[in-house]
């Protein structure tokens, strides 16, 4: 039985051992916006309105599978991207959404159009922008904790 246990604990500890040195090198870094959690609280530089405050729009990109998921106040939404992180360009994909109807539908169809609009994104602390071009920013969120 002793023996067992030294041959279980050697191998669990050889194991965490291997993960961690064959762990690739994360792009999610500090400055990244991926792996996180984005709060929508401006849309087209005005802050957004909720009927029913606890249904805040947000998003995740997962750099796994380049695929982004969230949710617009009562609907999930998610799909494809891209992304440069060097130059901070951004393509949200059209993807999937379900269609339930809601009190803020309104804020809904907005964030969806400004993911889908947006083609570039700056990141000041825990403020996240979408922007299309150069002209003013369409939606600002904030780091989820």
């Amino acid at each position: 039985m002793k023996k067992q246990l030294i041959y279980f604990w050697s191998l669990l500890t050889l194991i965490l051992v291997v993960s961690c040195i064959n762990k690739p090198a994360s792009s999610e870094t500090s400055n990244s916006i991926t792996g996180k959690t984005w709060k929508l609280t401006e849309i087209n530089g005005q802050p957004i309105k909720l009927k029913n405050p606890k249904a805040n729009p947000y998003f995740t990109l997962n750099i796994s599978d380049m695929r982004y998921q969230g949710n617009g106040g009562c609907n999930g939404v998610g799909g494809t991207f891209e992304i440069k992180q060097d130059v901070m360009r951004i393509k949200f994909n059209q993807g999937m959404s379900t269609m339930i109807a809601c009190d803020d539908l309104e804020t809904e169809q907005a964030f969806t159009k400004a993911l889908l609009a947006a083609d570039n994104y700056s990141l000041n602390g825990n403020i996240l922008t979408l922007n299309k071009a150069r002209m003013a920013p369409l939606a600002k969120f904030v780091l989820e904790k």
